[in-house]
């Protein structure tokens, strides 16, 4: 017998239709559980467990490949896309790769003047906060 299983539990029904749809693509079925009851009442949440996706027990493995893939490609293409054709620095942030950083002056500078050598540069996209000479 192949039963339904709760494969993953989600705070927000977003995030399951998302993921509903990409196993979908995938030729993987699944189903969302208390969506429309926590959707009403948010205070069931942690009774019922969360927004659950199911799946067949026999898709199972496979459905969590499935995502894992589908997130690790994701954050390379956002990485990918936060990107400027003509950036100001000729480096890249050293947690995403993203070429779209500025360099955070206030702490290390007195009137425009700069009193150290290296600076502290931040990432637009993941606001990750660096020292770069």
């Amino acid at each position: 017998m192949n039963d339904l299983v709760k494969f993953k539990f989600y705070e927000n029904a977003i995030e399951a239709n998302r993921d509903k749809q990409i196993l979908a693509e995938n030729n993987i079925q699944s189903f969302i559980a208390n969506e429309q009851t926590i959707q009403s009442d948010w205070l069931l949440s942690q009774a019922l467990g969360g927004i659950q996706l199911q799946v067949f027990e026999n898709d199972f493995e496979n459905a969590g490949k499935i995502l894992q893939e589908y997130n690790e490609n994701d954050k390379t293409a956002l990485e990918v896309e936060h990107t400027v054709e003509d950036p100001k620095f000729d480096f890249v942030c050293p947690k995403c790769g993203s070429n779209h950083i500025y360099r955070d002056d206030s702490a290390t500078s007195f009137f425009g003047i700069s009193l150290i050598t290296s600076h502290k540069f931040i990432c637009y996209y993941c606001e990750n906060e660096f020292m770069h000479n």
